[in-house]
């Protein structure tokens, strides 16, 4: 059994978890796509689980094609959390920034409705995770206010 050590000492449980990439897609305006699931009627970020042996960049535009229809210009990561679910089995997620030109979307059968809202108002609309993607997001972005979202970022 391999131990990992890290800042707060040793632990000879390493997270074994299945892997999502979603994206902060950006419309030409700095809207940002949310989507709808139709499992529980929650808001989040398009995007999905990384399969076995994929690329990761390729793994995330797969996901969101399929669940929107458009193929975004992948940027760089913005944001990654790890943690254990309900039934204790591990997650870890990456976020990307994304970009398109292409504001018409096609909703694969896992969501019920999208919406292109602000910054704030998608940050709003998600979990505190998906919503903090959204910030970092934005605050990679030169061109946007960070300021509107009323969270901190770290500097990057």
């Amino acid at each position: 059994m391999s131990v990992w050590r890290d800042h707060r000492g040793m632990t000879e449980r390493p997270l074994r978890a299945t892997v999502s990439q979603r994206g902060v897609v950006f419309a030409p305006n700095d809207d940002v796509l949310v989507v709808r699931r139709r499992t529980d009627g929650g808001w989040e970020l398009p995007g999905g689980r990384l399969d076995r042996d994929e690329d990761a960049r390729d793994g995330v535009r797969r996901e969101i094609v399929e669940e929107t229809g458009i193929d975004p210009d992948l940027g760089q990561p913005v944001h990654a959390v790890s943690w254990l679910n309900d039934a204790d089995d591990g997650r870890f997620a990456v976020y990307y920034r994304c970009r398109t030109d292409d504001r018409s979307v096609s909703l694969s059968n896992e969501h019920t409705d999208f919406e292109w809202r602000s910054p704030a108002a998608a940050h709003d609309r998600l979990s505190e995770t998906q919503g903090r993607a959204v910030a970092n997001a934005v605050a990679a972005a030169d061109e946007l206010d960070v300021g509107e979202l009323d969270v901190s970022v770290p500097e990057v």
